[in-house]
């Protein structure tokens, strides 16, 4: 009955936004869609009012503090941690497919090893393929598990993983060789971040110099100068 209320008031496409991104949080998250929609539109309202109130041009500042927040508290509390997620995913990713690889490689078919890797890794994808697993225990075929877990995760390169997983399992293909292919993406990928970290050096150390050193200097250099204004 609440629920069905909050539809009426908030656009379908914005909880249909919201909710994806929540889904997109993973299964450990507690988020609730209708208490950060309405999180979001009090502390607006809250904001808009104090500064209306507060501010000799609160007529100009508080409609731009409100739809600033609004936009930017949705960044802030879903799309940086799915972002940092991500990341911590893909990093997870590599070990986890080695393990399930070699699991294949034993002769067993893929939930049973994807029940044995799961159950022997401990992680958040690990985890996740264990909600998928229950899943599957509940009632939905491989496929449709596998499936859903995608909406769970915002990493493109697990998603291809997944996906060649449904395939293979769909159409009888080999799932080996199209795991090495992204066991090798994801080292190249891994591979490549690290680069980037490494050639981004040069220009964090300038830009701690400039915030740091410059003044310092500059202060050393000018000393004897201020010093003689000061004093006479």
């Amino acid at each position: 009955m609440r629920d069905s209320l909050f539809t009426k008031i908030y656009p379908k496409r914005t909880i249909k936004r919201v909710d994806a991104k929540i889904k997109l949080l993973g299964v450990s998250n507690h988020y609730n869609l209708f208490v950060i929609l309405n999180f979001r539109v009090l502390i607006c309202l809250i904001l808009f009012v104090v500064i209306l109130l507060t501010s000799s041009i609160g007529y100009v500042l508080a409609p731009v503090a409100a739809i600033l927040f609004y936009y930017l508290s949705e960044k802030i509390i879903l799309d940086y941690p799915i972002k940092v997620r991500a990341k911590r995913l893909e990093k997870e990713a590599l070990f986890f497919f080695e393990v399930l690889l070699l699991t294949l490689e034993s002769g067993r078919n893929l939930k049973h090893s994807l029940d044995l890797t799961s159950g022997n890794i401990d992680s958040e994808l690990s985890q996740e393929f264990r909600k998928t697993l229950a899943e599957i225990k509940l009632g939905k075929s491989l496929n449709e598990a596998l499936t859903d877990m995608k909406k769970r995760i915002p990493s493109d390169a697990i998603n291809n993983a997944i996906l060649n997983m449904v395939e293979s399992n769909m159409f009888g293909n080999s799932i080996k060789d199209s795991m090495v292919n992204q066991i090798d993406f994801l080292r190249e990928k891994q591979m490549l971040e690290v680069k980037s970290e490494i050639n981004k050096l040069p220009t964090k150390v300038s830009i701690i110099s400039v915030i740091f050193f410059v003044p310092i200097m500059l202060l050393i250099i000018l000393a004897p100068v201020l010093l003689d204004y000061l004093l006479g």
